[in-house]
């Protein structure tokens, strides 16, 4: 189900582990002690060329560091292909229909992953509808939305664009 939601980038609402500064540094990695242990990494993609595959290995990196990868089951593999997806489409998405990312953000705790890419795009992601599997293209909200928990649009007042984000689960 996609979802609007009035929270910043970063801010999951009234339940927030509440990491959403901006790092200075084109990729970074912030273990925060004070969030109950969630791990944030941002990468900067303003600017640059072959995003799509640059925020995946990124992103592939982030799940070696917090533990996901190398998978010890099927179950645990699969969950880190969905999150790597997920980050391919949401990237892709901000390339095809938004002039490009600006940001990858990536939370991680106990229970949930968090995927944000933001753009300078004024559109509205949504899946196709009715999705029609057997044509090619239009599949990406639809494949992130199948995937995750939640997804939706957060848009700040005052500025340009919108991120993006998806939360998928934990493997167990």
């Amino acid at each position: 189900m996609s979802t609007t939601r009035p929270y910043p980038p970063g801010d999951r609402g009234p339940e927030s582990s509440g990491a959403s500064g901006m790092s200075g540094e084109a990729a970074s990695d912030e273990p925060s002690a004070s969030t109950g242990g969630r791990q944030v990494r941002r990468l900067r993609l303003h600017g640059e060329s072959g995003v799509v595959p640059l925020a995946r290995d990124f992103a592939r990196q982030a799940l070696y560091a917090w533990g996901w990868l190398p998978a010890a089951t099927a179950d645990r593999r699969a969950a880190a292909e969905d999150v790597l997806l997920v980050v391919s489409e949401l990237v892709t998405n901000a390339c095809l229909h938004a002039e490009g990312p600006d940001e990858l953000f990536l939370a991680c705790d106990r229970k949930v992953i968090r995927v944000e890419v933001s753009d300078r795009g004024a559109g509205q992601p949504a899946p196709r509808t009715p999705h029609r599997a057997g044509r090619p293209g239009g599949h990406g909200m639809f494949i992130v939305q199948r995937l995750c928990l939640d997804w939706g649009v957060v848009r700040t007042p005052g500025t340009a664009g919108k991120t993006v984000w998806a939360e998928l689960g934990a493997p167990a």
